[in-house]
């Protein structure tokens, strides 16, 4: 029976193309709201708690991680499916697990693990680890490995794929070979991503001292709500007024998104989701908002991402996944037993599981025990 509250070409039970092993459906809750469940109950989810987002775990207790990014993704996302009427339940899984994937360290260990991946042992993306994650690693039910999702979950959380892993993945990753988009409700958490991450990182940019006031007030999409925000209260200072500004470019970028998105969706009509999938992306800022974004990303990269403070982090955390991976690829007898026993069918692959699911804590703990002296 089609849910009433939902567009007609949402996602919903009634279109879904179910689990990779069949299931009895849940008595108390949606199939997408399981999804969501198992999600937060996973050992990679906890994990999020301890892995960086732009500093480093260890560099102070205020930062986000990507645990706290994922929850600030799905706060975003399940907002805006409400408003659009479309599935807020599986918007807010696909959320929640689009970085079960990522490395410790962030960008700059996915980056050297790919590099240690590359060629003939086929590479590391996180989204596609993230997939791995919820297909094949998650060890906690009995009749099947990984989490066994729903398709549309999974769909969702592969954000990007080439077209020679898509052939590989098979119907999951279809939409790649075929020029289609996914559901609105992973177009809404693509965008969602961005709206966290960016606005987020000013503050933690801020907040470490690495950004300060006067660079931002060069930023348009920062200084008109700054501007604001001091029109209406003069005497407002310190991180009352860091914060007003931030949740006001959270908020605009929201309602934009929306209004433009409504107006995609009129101007298309879509009736199903198939006319969905067939259609140019519909979840879209308007063109103001995209170039505010865009310039926001470049001023980002140019002051914060390498910034040489982080960058002196980045060259550690690159070592740190270069050695590492040298060493259990040379020693595999070096690695837990769950994964040298992965390790004698596919070695650089098990060795990548291993890596990609530390935390930075532990990654630096074990490059420790692995190579300083005097350390057991």
């Amino acid at each position: 029976m089609p849910d009433e509250r939902l567009a007609p070409y949402a996602v919903s039970a009634a279109n879904s193309r179910g689990r990779r092993h069949p299931e009895p459906a849940p008595e108390a809750r949606s199939e997408f709201q399981r999804d969501r469940d198992r999600i937060v109950h996973s050992t990679a989810f906890r994990r999020l708690e301890y892995k960086t987002q732009v500093f480093v775990n260890h560099e102070g207790d205020l930062f986000r991680t990507r645990l706290t990014h994922s929850l600030e993704v799905a706060q975003i996302a399940r907002g805006i499916a409400r408003v659009l009427q479309v599935n807020e339940d599986l918007t807010e899984a696909i959320a929640l697990a689009h970085d079960l994937g990522h490395t410790p360290f962030g960008h700059a260990g996915q980056e050297a693990l790919n590099e240690c991946m590359a060629g003939e042992h086929g590479g590391f993306e996180h989204n596609l680890q993230s997939l791995r994650i919820v297909d094949v690693l998650e060890e906690n039910y009995a009749a099947f490995d990984g989490l066994n999702l729903c398709f549309e979950t999974r769909e969702g959380i592969l954000k990007h794929c080439s077209k020679v892993r898509a052939r590989e993945l098979g119907a999951v990753a279809q939409r790649f070979l075929d020029d289609r988009r996914p559901s609105l409700e992973a177009q809404i958490c693509n965008l969602a991503d961005a709206i966290a991450y960016n606005n987020h990182d000013i503050d933690d940019g801020l907040r470490s001292g690495l950004l300060t006031l006067e660079q931002l007030a060069e930023v348009e999409a920062y200084a008109e709500h700054a501007a604001q925000v001091r029109r209406e209260y003069p005497q407002i200072a310190g991180r009352r007024f860091i914060h007003e500004t931030i949740r006001r470019m959270i908020n605009a970028q929201v309602v934009d998104l929306i209004r433009t998105t409504r107006e995609n969706l009129a101007r298309v009509t879509p009736r199903s989701l198939a006319e969905v999938q067939a259609a140019a992306p519909l979840v879209a800022y308007s063109s103001r908002m995209h170039a505010l974004q865009q310039a926001l990303k470049v001023f980002l990269r140019d002051h914060l991402y390498h910034h040489y403070q982080v960058l002196r982090m980045t060259y550690k955390a690159r070592r740190i996944i270069t050695d590492l991976f040298a060493a259990f690829m040379a020693t595999p007898s070096l690695l837990p037993p769950q994964y040298r026993q992965m390790a004698e069918g596919h070695r650089a692959r098990a060795v990548a599981d291993y890596i990609a699911g530390m935390t930075d804590r532990y990654a630096i703990r074990e490059h420790r025990r692995l190579f300083a002296v005097g350390e057991i």
